[in-house]
């Protein structure tokens, strides 16, 4: 069985896994009863992961875990990522008149 990765951000074990569009997914190896994403292997040993819903809820060889972006203690402040990312956040400029006259 393949050792799990570790997050860049928090160093906490994760485990990388295979939406059902086929994207990569970071989830917190130990299965959580408050998860929101089903993991499971395919006959190859891919984690493939997916959201249960009412039509296909979650099945005997699936268990629940948590997307790791949840739980991560080493996230960045969201005020500074828009900050970053150059969004201007207008609550601050609004009352400044910048029009001259």
């Amino acid at each position: 069985m393949p050792r799990p990765s570790h997050c860049t951000a928090c160093g906490a074990p994760i485990r990388w896994t295979i939406t059902e569009a086929r994207k990569r997914l970071a989830v917190d190896v130990e299965p959580h009863p408050d998860g929101n994403t089903a993991v499971s292997r395919d006959g190859r040993g891919t984690w493939l992961s997916r959201r249960p819903t009412q039509e296909l809820p979650l099945a005997p060889w699936e268990k629940l875990h948590k997307p790791h972006v949840a739980t991560c203690t080493g996230r960045q402040d969201d005020d500074l990522m828009t900050r970053c990312l150059g969004v201007i956040r207008l609550d601050e400029r609004r009352g400044q008149d910048r029009r001259p006259g």
